[in-house]
């Protein structure tokens, strides 16, 4: 009998076992939605009866607040079956730009909500097999409700790209400041490491790897806050890491990326002359990656504070420690960082800041954090740092926000035709490819409740420019 299974299992067509795959994926995907949607009303729940008994409220106004909490979960319900697309939006501005597609700065029509549009092609994702990486990412962001990783609220697709509306945040990314300002004091540098601190720590809590930790992934919000953002990389993935990344180390840099017999001044000069173009090629720069990823013999967590420790070094310096004329080069630095890790003596930092640094880039097994985050936290480094009240005080640079659409703290795009049906291919793939694969972006969709049940309620400072 086992042989005939067997031999009849075998003998499938290719067509058959994809069919047969794409009915297990959708009866998994509809049982699992039903399951999560419990608990998450649930959820919803009890966290409304813990605010109203720590605000002591009486018998009448929990019955008020109740039943206020009801009709939202019964709106809810019914604006989850509402098909949600492209035209419930507004696109005001390109804000970003990848190699796989772009973001952009849009208003949802019926609320006047600002969002910003992470668009991505299909045909990209199947060709450039990514589509484990954007699965990864969109699942991470659905479970990952923290104010330290950026919120998405809506997810969908159309027959030609996936789209992730996730909440603007107006101060731009980490490079973009260190491309302003070259370096920050280190009073500066306390607050942005202790916040990323806290940031990765969260999503280690959730048992996630972010393993691409980079200051491009670094986002400030309004209030020139740190939120982690581009969970692509993370765990949970079948890959080990993403190998097209480092598919193409033979692929020299502009020949104007030199790093023989400069100083520390026109090293940073030159760092920041090319960083944009690191940022938006498919081949990105492998200069925040842990050798261990590199290895490929297994690692952990750890890796994520090797890549903090190689962002402080390049805020206090003004570039990155292992940066070299092209990403072979920088690997090999990376892999040999006992001797290339090095501090130049023209640009002084303390001791304390160095120790750190040093801290986070040695061997895993010997790295600060390896017996938990509290290690790192009351590193010397950090004193005077109260963690529990961190993201209340003033950020050591302020964000100056005048408009619900202000862009000011990011590049300029031109436009695009990403969003038009007819244009033009930019894979391999045709438009009949693209269905026959549709079904591996099942359960794709996803609606936050607090983005369907708010009404009005753009925060003040999106009005006024106020803080």
């Amino acid at each position: 009998m086992a042989m005939t299974s067997q031999m009849s299992c075998s003998s499938m067509s290719n067509h058959t076992k994809e069919r047969v795959t794409m009915a297990k994926v959708t009866l998994e995907n509809f049982y699992s939605n039903l399951i999560s949607q419990h608990e998450e009303r649930e959820m919803r729940q009890q966290k409304l009866e813990k605010v109203m008994n720590q605000e002591g409220l009486g018998d009448e106004e929990k019955r008020i607040r109740r039943s206020e909490h009801a009709r939202k979960e019964t709106e809810f319900l019914r604006l989850k079956r509402t098909r949600l697309g492209l035209e419930d939006f507004e696109s005001l501005k390109v804000i970003g730009r990848g190699a796989f597609g772009e973001v952009r700065l849009v208003q949802k029509k019926d609320t006047g909500h600002v969002y910003a549009m992470k668009i991505l092609r299909k045909a990209d994702m199947l060709e450039k097999e990514q589509v484990g990486h954007i699965r990864a990412e969109r699942d991470i962001l659905v479970e990952a409700d923290s104010l330290w990783v950026v919120k998405m609220f809506y997810s969908f697709q159309d027959k030609m790209n996936l789209y992730l509306l996730m909440e603007f945040l107006p101060g731009g990314d980490m490079m973009t400041l260190l491309m302003k300002k070259d370096t920050l004091t280190e009073e500066a540098t306390q607050f942005y490491i202790a916040e990323t601190v806290l940031a990765i720590d969260s999503i280690h809590q959730l048992g996630f790897i972010h393993r691409d930790i980079k200051p491009d992934n670094l986002l400030l919000d309004s209030r020139g806050h740190v939120k982690l953002s581009d969970f692509g990389l993370c765990t949970g993935l079948k890959k080990a890491h993403r190998t097209e990344f480092y598919r193409n180390f033979n692929h020299s840099l502009p020949s104007d990326f030199t790093f023989q017999n400069m100083n520390s001044k026109r090293k940073a000069e030159t760092w920041k002359r090319n960083r944009r173009q690191l940022a938006f090629s498919t081949v990105g720069t492998p200069d925040y990656i842990a050798p261990e990823v590199f290895m490929q013999n297994g690692y952990n967590k750890l890796c994520d504070w090797w890549s903090l420790g190689v962002i402080m070094y390049e805020i206090l310096i003004g570039y990155p420690p292992f940066c070299s004329e092209t990403p072979q080069e920088t690997y090999r630095k990376v892999m040999n960082w006992r001797e290339t890790l090095t501090f130049p003596p023209e640009v002084p930092i303390s001791e304390k800041a160095k120790d750190l640094i040093l801290r986070f880039c040695c061997e895993s097994e010997y790295r600060i954090g390896a017996v938990g985050v509290e290690e790192i936290k009351t590193n010397p480094f950090f004193e005077g740092v109260y963690y529990d009240h961190i993201r209340e005080r003033p950020a050591a640079i302020p964000i100056e926000i005048k408009s619900i659409d202000d862009t000011s703290n990011f590049d300029e795009f031109p436009d695009s035709d990403i969003l038009q049906p007819s244009a033009p291919p930019v894979s391999n793939h045709t438009e009949a490819d693209l269905k026959s694969k549709d079904w591996v972006f099942i359960n794709y969709t996803y609606k936050r409740f607090e983005g369907l049940t708010a009404r009005g309620g753009i925060p003040s400072y999106m009005k006024t420019g106020k803080r």
